[in-house]
């Protein structure tokens, strides 16, 4: 009986955080769902029961490559900041020993998010520009005799945005889980002959894999459903999935649009299951 009781108030306990998440989460996305089976004209939409916006999703060539493109997007930019955020993890975590230390350069990590990401998307574009810091600097040291064309409005600004705006991302959840990490095994790995390199591979790095998934998930579903940066970064010349909604939705499209973020959904939903196959985040953490 008292075990009985127990279960019913850990439900009434969770119940007001399951409603939340049934009116703002799971309610939204069964709308999303039944909106991208409705039909459209030009100037309205119509309730039905129709495949024609996934018919034509997957019909046309476009959508294949808008998919490929923003994929692209999410594995270069997670590459990089995997790279940039376990460097800056890892140097916090192990050569920063001071505690004050540790908090001080973390905070100066999260200060461009002390404003909002077009501003500091947007400050890249006359560092970047054909007559810009950069350009203008690389020309007065003589490296290039005119200005680089590809710096700005190209795959290159719209990753280097990017990346800008989601490292950050990728260092909380690494440097976390290294933070946890017991000093007496690296200590333990030193003493049996590791050097630095083997100890990182033998040792750190399979004890940061929680983190690393989790900065992963991160990093990847933000770049895939972004639509603003690559419009400001690539000068409306690149698209994205996220574009591409967003079209839809400036033209009243919504059907289609619906139809093409339930694919979105899908296919993130799929990545994000398949990193979860290489490690067990509840169970690691």
């Amino acid at each position: 009986m008292r075990l009985k009781n127990r279960h019913v108030l850990g439900w009434l306990e969770a119940s007001p955080l399951a409603l939340v998440l049934l009116l703002f989460l799971v309610a939204p996305i069964v709308m999303i769902v039944i909106v991208s089976f409705w039909g459209a004209t030009e100037f309205s939409i119509y309730p039905a029961f129709q495949f024609d916006n996934y018919e034509f999703l997957f019909g046309s060539p476009v959508t294949y490559r808008v998919f490929l493109a923003t994929l692209k997007y999410a594995f270069i930019t997670w590459a990089l900041t995997l790279a940039i955020g376990f460097t800056v993890a890892y140097f916090l975590a192990f050569h920063v020993r001071s505690l004050t230390m540790q908090i001080a350069l973390f905070l100066v990590c999260t200060i461009p998010f002390w404003t909002s990401n077009i501003i500091r998307m947007i400050s890249w574009i006359p560092f970047l520009g054909r007559n810009g810091i950069a350009n203008q600097t690389l020309i007065s040291w003589g490296v290039i005799d005119e200005p680089l064309e590809w710096l700005l409005y190209s795959d290159f600004a719209v990753i280097l945005a990017f990346v800008h705006l989601y490292t950050l991302f990728m260092v909380v959840p690494i440097f976390n889980t290294m933070m946890r990490i017991d000093k007496s095994l690296l200590e333990a790995a030193r003493d049996n002959g590791a050097s630095g390199l083997q100890t990182l591979v033998h040792v750190i790095l399979p004890l940061t894999k929680p983190g690393i998934m989790i900065g992963t998930i991160f990093v990847v579903t933000l770049v895939m459903g972004d639509f603003i940066t690559v419009r400001f970064m690539s000068g409306s010349q690149r698209a994205n999935v996220g574009r591409l909604i967003s079209n839809d939705i400036g033209l009243l499209q919504y059907p289609s649009a619906a139809a093409t973020a339930v694919v979105l959904l899908c296919t993130v939903l799929i990545v994000i299951a398949i990193l979860l196959r290489f490690v067990n985040i509840r169970k690691e953490l």
